[in-house]
């Protein structure tokens, strides 16, 4: 007879009978194997990897639920179902069965028919189980994928007419994540936040090209179209709901305001500032005040390092800008690594 799908069954049971007899019952139509008591079992589950294990309650050292609690808390075995399988003569707990994580239970002495059942449903169920978990895995890489490449687009299409930049907005987002996690942000935060950067200037496909582009100094009313950026960023961004683009909208609008209140659109001080937009603020003129612009030439890292601790208190959070300072030796090294894949690939690359 050809087994169905090699479904691996592992039977747990500290009675050599009950071993056979659950045996007889099954090796027709699946691959059985044996364990003696919990501790075989946790040692044999991680490597035959059964589609389905038979518990016993009641056995010597460990039982049947302490080793299902176990089962259950090791990532390689914590989600092939288990049947418990327990004598009517001796107390059961259904509720703590089913609480350390068990899919149902059968009671001896058993019905051939009845274990045939309930393994072929708890089977087929854990079959749809793994094919849904499969295409929800492929779902969300998808979606991942799409995200990264909004991302991309829209943070490229801030900085579009901007030739002078390079990778400005993927090095800052380094500098973001970096100082993010300094600051005490958990590193899936940082990690959302340095998604979020890139995005930062999205409102600069609204500016005309001659202001963009201008090699000097603005002028007064250039100057009032050039701020509208913020708000423009933050109209765009703020269409979506998700955390990811609701944070790269709050930069977008704030990371222009200053600590002490002298920045725009809206003027915000201190903490009213969100902490995301207070951390772009920082690493955003950093890079600028490091890298080559059409009416500057770049600073040393040095100055421009002192230039934050100067502007501490006035336009950055001075808590946040003496984190910066912290780890600047870290700073340093992204904007080497960056600089080289500028340096080799060309502006216009991307590798996240």
């Amino acid at each position: 007879m050809i087994k169905e799908k090699n479904w691996r069954v592992l039977i747990v049971d500290d009675e050599p009978n009950n071993l056979q007899l659950l045996r007889q019952v099954l090796k027709d139509k699946y691959n059985i194997s044996f364990a003696s008591n919990g501790l075989e079992a946790l040692e044999a589950a991680p490597r035959i990897k059964p589609d389905l294990i038979l518990l016993d309650v009641m056995m010597p050292e460990l039982d049947g639920y302490q080793t299902c609690i176990k089962l259950k808390a090791d990532p390689r075995t914590e989600n092939i179902p288990v049947i418990f399988v327990t004598a009517k003569s001796q107390v059961f707990d259904e509720t703590k069965g089913f609480d350390v994580g068990a899919v149902d239970y059968i009671t001896k002495p058993i019905s051939g028919a009845i274990v045939q059942a309930r393994v072929a449903t708890h089977l087929a169920l854990y079959d749809q189980n793994k094919a849904f978990q499969i295409q929800l895995r492929q779902r969300t890489a998808e979606l991942a994928e799409s995200q990264r490449t909004a991302i991309h687009m829209l943070g490229e299409a801030g900085h579009h007419n901007d030739t002078d930049t390079g990778l400005h907005i993927w090095r800052m987002a380094a500098y973001a994540g970096a100082l993010a996690r300094k600051s005490g942000w958990s590193v899936s935060r940082a990690k959302q936040l340095e998604f979020a950067a890139p995005m930062h200037d999205t409102g600069k496909i609204g500016i005309p090209d001659e202001i963009l582009k201008k090699p000097g100094k603005l002028d007064e009313q250039e100057w009032v179209i050039m701020k509208t950026h913020a708000q423009l960023g933050f109209n765009i961004l703020s269409k979506s709901k998700t955390p990811l683009f609701q944070m790269a909208a709050e930069i977008a609008l704030h990371h222009h305001e200053k600590w002490d209140g002298n920045g725009y659109p809206n003027g915000l001080k201190g903490t009213d500032i969100p902490e995301s937009a207070r951390i772009i603020a920082i690493v955003d003129v950093f890079d600028a005040l490091t890298t080559r612009r059409p009416y500057k030439e770049p600073w040393p890292i040095a100055n421009a390092l002192k230039e934050i601790q100067l502007s501490s208190g006035k336009h950055f959070d001075p808590h946040l800008a003496s984190c910066f300072l912290a780890i600047a030796d870290e700073i340093q090294g992204l904007k080497k690594e960056w600089d080289a894949r500028e340096a080799d690939s060309g502006a216009s690359d991307f590798y996240w």
